[in-house]
């Protein structure tokens, strides 16, 4: 009698698994160094007397129930970090996504327009130099709402560099390109898709790079000042009030991570978007 046997498994998946680790391990390495001697030297400056910051031990077991069930939601403010987090990011999407489109048309419009670039220019100048916090009792005083006045705060923050990368952009593009498109005759429509707006997307993207990031630290500051909306940034606040300096810390933490990975999601946007020879 013939016994069927399992074949074994095929090792193409594993090996490529460890062929992968294996080339991304020694850009692991330094990283790895780095933050472990950051988190002893934190450990041990916490340790020496007089210190009033908590340690990253301490701050575990402060917060082990905030890191391990961030979840939960026990209606009005009480919610998870996950809930605070979703929240801050919804508003910077609303607002981020309003600030690139404002901020892509006024930068083609400045740009291609020398006149409305010499009259609208000094004002953007005076106004991207405004903090975030600056513009949060004029928003409240506007608005008369927390939550609009959030959006505002982040939308006037982050479309200073989207609308002048985007200007720059579409004033840097080659004279050539531009009598090419007299030469053949090219309608408006067509200059803008196949000339203007492949030529400045570089620029367009550094713009929304930073804006990002900008949009990011934006409404924390605007969430810490703003009561009683759900929020990290014033889940800090809270915190704070509240004497639970761990918490402020786990939540800075969670903070700088999301903020990376909105920072590398735009990068790796820009990377299959724009052609090999612009990147």
């Amino acid at each position: 009698m013939t016994i069927a046997q399992k074949r074994p498994a095929s090792p193409r998946l594993s090996n490529s698994f460890i062929s992968s680790l294996k080339k991304q391990f020694p850009d692991l390495i330094p990283p790895t160094i780095a933050l472990t001697i950051f988190l002893v030297l934190w450990q041990l400056f916490a340790w020496t007397p007089g210190a009033t910051l908590p340690g990253p031990i301490q701050v575990i077991q402060d917060t082990w129930i905030l890191i391990f069930w961030p979840f939960y939601d026990r209606g009005g403010l009480d919610k998870g970090l996950f809930w605070q987090i979703l929240a801050s990011l919804q508003r910077v999407a609303i607002s981020y996504t309003l600030a690139a489109i404002v901020g892509i048309g006024l930068g083609i419009l400045i740009g291609v327009n020398k006149t409305m670039s010499k009259a609208l220019d000094p004002i953007f100048q005076l106004l991207r130099t405004v903090p975030p916090l600056a513009w949060v009792p004029i928003s409240l005083a506007a608005l008369r709402q927390n939550e609009p006045a959030a959006l505002f705060v982040i939308f006037i923050t982050a479309i200073w560099p989207i609308l002048i990368n985007t200007a720059v952009g579409v004033t840097q593009i080659p004279q050539d390109y531009n009598n090419v498109a007299k030469v053949l005759q090219l309608s408006r429509k067509e200059y803008f898709t196949n000339i203007l707006i492949p030529a400045a997307l570089p620029y367009i993207f550094t713009g929304l790079r930073i804006a990002i990031g900008l949009a990011w630290l934006a409404i924390i500051a605007a969430e810490i000042v703003m009561s009683g909306i759900v929020g990290i940034g014033f889940f800090i606040w809270d915190a704070y009030q509240n004497n639970n300096v761990s918490e402020v810390i786990l939540a800075l933490v969670y903070i700088g991570v999301v903020g990376l990975l909105l920072d590398k999601a735009m990068g790796w946007l820009q990377n299959k978007i724009l052609p090999a020879e612009q990147k």
